[in-house]
């Protein structure tokens, strides 16, 4: 099966890298020349476990292929992946142009039956717009191609986007014809030889429950803060609250572990995004602004227990972070909590350190020599008067902390993920404090 995949970001990317390893051949396209130019040398732009290898396997065995062109390859191809970026508006709606231009470019080139599917996160209702796009201009054409709309929403993690995708627990999709449900069981099927765990819908439906899903556990996270934060108040532990909860197989442990808030490209977006569309359908989305509400609280709660211990004297303390993603196992630093925090250590004139495995050029383009780039954890902390820690990388899982002591001015570790034990960070003399304990 030929296809194309538009769009090379994380989920263009290692959708397409991830059909031509189960043996599509397919063409990744992008506007950006500069992209795909790195992309044909073999160059990967973005950090995701066993990606590069992938993508120089199949780009060597000559099923995976990068151009600029979507006009181009139209002809040779079954079925078009839309996995462009959606990027929040100033009201929190998602911005679908670059979805419409991909539509507009199949509506104007198509002379064969083409399946459009939508892999990028859209509103409900973004297939009706998609299919009155490519209509437009097939009318304008003055041909009659055949062609189908899909949905079918990706629900990739970053860190784990390859293991996901070729080991789905399921896969969701959209369809509103027969010949569009047989087209995607086909290119399906090889991922699910001992279990086809493909779930077809309604277009519709098939778009409500990528934000649906996002905003359940996006609505999991805020509600095990706010435990956590109330814990704190009333002399509780948290993490003895959340094993008691999640052993209830009605609730389950995934996502219950409390923190300094999630970030990333999707769960702040997709949360915005969802309150946005049920504002413009005449609903409120009550549950969701308050789990938006408490992510942003959430973000500042470091800072603030720092603050509270210098009892708000911070000018001209130096702060290590370490931790810079806004999740282990990636680079990405959107929406990420070490940006709020930096920004008010900043604000309250402290010197920052960061140090992180991977996300050190991220955080230099993102923020120039505003702050101190470490060239390793523990330099980070030299003269530090505390250390917070935003990501939970594994590396940071059992540092020497006797090293860490010498080190530092003041013994102060403020850990947002709840990764390190009280007494044994007291036996080293050093000052613990986590979230919710």
């Amino acid at each position: 099966m030929n296809i194309a995949v538009v769009g090379t970001g994380y989920v263009g990317l290692v959708s397409g890298a991830c059909f031509a390893e189960m043996g599509a051949d397919v063409t990744c396209v992008d506007v950006d020349r500069e992209k795909i130019s790195r992309l044909q040398r073999g160059e990967i732009p973005i950090y995701e476990p066993q990606l590069d290898g992938i993508v120089q396997r199949n780009m060597r065995e000559g099923r995976l292929h990068f151009t600029t062109d979507l006009a181009g390859c139209l002809d040779a191809v079954e079925i078009v992946f839309s996995a462009v970026g959606t990027p929040p508006d100033a009201d929190g709606s998602a911005d679908l142009h670059y979805v419409l231009d991909v539509a507009r470019t199949v509506g104007r080139h198509i002379n064969h039956y083409v399946l459009v599917a939508i892999k990028s996160t859209v509103p409900v209702g973004t297939a009706g717009k998609v299919r009155a796009v490519i209509r437009e201009e097939l009318d304008r054409r003055g041909v009659e191609v055949p062609f189908d709309v899909a949905s079918n929403p990706e629900f990739l993690k970053e860190g784990s986007a390859v293991r996901d995708f070729l080991s789905p627990d399921r896969v969701i999709v959209g369809v509103d014809s027969p010949r569009a449900r047989e087209w995607m069981t086909r290119l399906y099927r090889p991922l699910m030889l001992k279990s086809f765990r493909v779930i077809f819908t309604d277009v519709t439906s098939a778009e409500m429950i990528k934000y649906a899903a996002n905003s359940m556990l996006a609505t999991r996270i805020s509600f095990m803060n706010d435990i956590a934060n109330l814990c704190e108040v009333v002399g509780a532990d948290v993490n003895q609250v959340r094993q008691g909860i999640g052993a209830d197989s009605r609730i389950g442990s995934k996502f219950l572990y409390p923190g300094c808030g999630y970030g990333g490209s999707c769960f702040p977006k997709d949360v915005r995004a969802l309150i946005r569309t049920a504002e413009q359908a005449g609903c409120r989305m009550r549950v969701l602004e308050a789990v938006e509400a408490v992510n942003e609280d959430q973000k500042k709660l470091l800072f603030d227990k720092l603050s509270v211990y210098f009892d708000g004297y911070l000018e001209g303390r130096k702060v290590a972070l370490w931790g810079l993603s806004f999740k282990p196992e990636t680079d990405d630093m959107r929406e990420a909590t070490s940006l709020v925090t930096i920004s008010l250590l900043l604000g309250a004139g402290c010197n920052v350190s960061v140090y992180d495995p991977v996300a050190m050029d991220e955080c230099r383009r993102r923020l120039g020599d505003r702050v101190l780039y470490a060239p390793d954890m523990y330099e980070a902390v030299r003269g530090a008067d505390a250390l917070l820690l935003l990501t939970e990388w594994k590396q940071f899982r059992m540092p020497d902390w006797t090293r860490v002591r010498n080190l530092m001015q003041t013994p102060l570790v403020l850990d947002g993920r709840n990764i390190y034990d009280k007494a044994e960070l007291a036996d080293h003399g050093l000052v613990y404090q986590g979230i919710g304990i």
